[in-house]
């Protein structure tokens, strides 16, 4: 019996009541008194009415029916990947090996060890009746082999078309007919505690779940820390989604694609609440142009964002806590040559208002080069509108980059600067034209930390005013009014970003 179980008795214990009751109110029988003595009748519950349950009849007829029409849509891939990577091992565990051995392990120049290969399982969900699945891109990557199991059992080689990287969406082709399809959705249309279904195959062996759930929120930003440009925008959802998932579908109470399961956020590697799916905006398009092209042509600005938020709007000169911050603008990008300055803020493009950082890069990432578009900004609070032309994306160069840490904190700073030399540049790999104060180090627990700030950073601006060195840093540190939020504007790993900071001191 588990620690809570016991709990629960010895609470029970303290609660006791008289014995005449107890036996009154005994599990499965009804105690009756008469002439002959007691007798003890049996009790047995009757089911409830169609009239008392028929809220939650609908639900579930609702629900089997929106599962019978999508199941036959979604399908399990199994995919084989070969691992080209070599076995090492040091002189210790070389000496410990039988006579012989040691050759298979690539050393000495010895033979290199056999290939080897891997073996995965996903999801997919079939969007056209001759045999095009979307799935995610780290389902199939690196596949040597590609079978996918259809609803009726049949096992089909499958095809890749291509994969978009930048997604994390890819398109497998099945030769076959008359398949049952999935019909799109509007994901733009989703509000948080909606109802959902997730389809899929979780931990590989379980094909064709299905589980449900609600919207638990929109927008959700990208959570990989190894490329900022990744659009964002995920559905979570707290309809169970596990490993084995990954491509499976997501659809509305319409039985329509609303997004594409993609990762999980747990402790344990396993379901805890928080699934993501990418929205079925960004799955639709980018799944025709590989149908199409087999790969996808990202629009480029050329640029690097942060969120508006409370705690900075009114650096801005804003009223709403709305739009995306430009950080940075590439020199010689679409941005540049549109007239974008570092500062501006874009509460428009084509027309469509934009809430955040993450929304602008959802949407830039949809547009194809060449593709002209209206930006709707706001300069020092002023309103302006911008003409540009797209550019195309490209390995290293920013769509539109995320990389929103700031917010309000309290506390001393708790970093020392010093002057960004030649040398320091050279060191942290900053182009020659930048100019700030380099970030020596920064305390543990203190405002600067919670900031973001690291050792290498470099505080370019203070205030949307330039600093040039590390005694004008701590200048217009000092000059700020006791309690007063800092806006800071960092270089760090070659994008910049804004971030907002709280000093209650005046020492930086």
């Amino acid at each position: 019996m588990s620690a809570s179980t016991n709990q629960l008795v010895a609470r029970g214990k303290k609660f006791a009541v008289p014995a005449a009751i107890i036996g009154a109110f005994t599990l499965g029988a009804a105690i009756f008194v008469g002439s002959g003595g007691v007798h003890a009748a049996a009790f047995s519950a009757t089911p409830l009415d169609d009239h008392s349950v028929s809220a939650l009849t609908s639900l579930d007829q609702a629900m089997e029916s929106v599962a019978s029409r999508v199941t036959p849509a979604v399908v399990n891939i199994s995919v084989t990947a070969k691992n080209q990577e070599r076995a090492t091992m040091d002189q210790d565990q070389l000496q410990n090996l039988p006579p012989g051995f040691a050759q298979f392990f690539g050393q000495g120049g010895g033979m290199p060890q056999q290939p080897q290969y891997e073996h995965g399982i996903g999801s997919g969900v079939i969007i056209s009746p001759d045999g095009y699945i979307v799935t995610n891109g780290h389902v199939v990557d690196g596949a040597t082999q590609i079978k996918v199991t259809l609803h009726d059992r049949r096992v089909m080689t499958g095809k890749l078309i291509g994969i978009d990287k930048l997604t994390d969406l890819a398109v497998v082709k099945v030769d076959a007919s008359n398949l049952p399809s999935i019909a799109w959705g509007d994901s733009s249309k989703l509000q948080p505690g909606q109802t959902v279904l997730a389809f899929g195959s979780p931990f590989g062996y379980f094909q064709f779940s299905v589980t449900r759930g609600i919207v638990s929120a929109l927008n959700r930003p990208n959570p990989y820390s190894d490329d900022p440009r990744k659009p964002g925008g995920f559905i979570q959802t707290d309809a169970a989604i596990n490993p084995g998932n990954s491509g499976g579908a997501l659809v509305n109470a319409h039985g329509e694609l609303v997004g594409i399961n993609t990762f999980i956020i747990s402790n344990s590697g396993s379901f805890a609440g928080a699934g993501f799916a990418i929205p079925s905006q960004i799955v639709r398009s980018t799944a025709e142009q590989l149908m199409k092209n087999g790969k996808v042509e990202h629009g480029y600005l050329g640029i690097s964002l942060n969120d508006v938020t409370p705690g900075n709007a009114h650096f801005f000169n804003l009223d709403e806590a709305s739009g995306a911050i430009v950080s940075q603008v590439t020199p010689g990008s679409p941005a540049s040559k549109g007239g974008v300055h570092r500062g501006d803020v874009i509460t428009e493009i084509g027309g469509q208002k934009i809430a955040n950082g993450s929304a602008l890069q959802v949407a830039v990432s949809q547009l194809t080069p060449g593709t002209k578009v209206n930006l709707g900004i706001r300069r020092d609070g002023k309103p302006m509108t911008l003409n540009l032309t797209l550019g195309q994306f490209q390995k290293n160069a920013d769509v539109a980059s995320n990389d929103d840490n700031g917010g309000p904190q309290s506390g001393k700073l708790g970093l020392s600067v010093s002057d960004l030399t030649a040398d320091a540049k050279q060191q942290i790999n900053a182009p020659d034209q930048l100019s700030g104060a380099i970030v020596q180090s920064v305390r543990p627990g203190s405002p600067a930390e919670d900031a973001g700030l690291q050792p290498g950073d470099v505080i370019m601006e203070v205030d949307r005013k330039p600093t040039a060195s590390a005694s004008q840093f701590v200048n217009q540190v000092h000059q700020n009014a006791s309690g007063k939020d800092l806006l800071l504007l960092v270089w760090s790993k070659g994008n910049a970003s804004y971030r907002t900071i709280h000093p209650e001191g005046q020492n930086g």
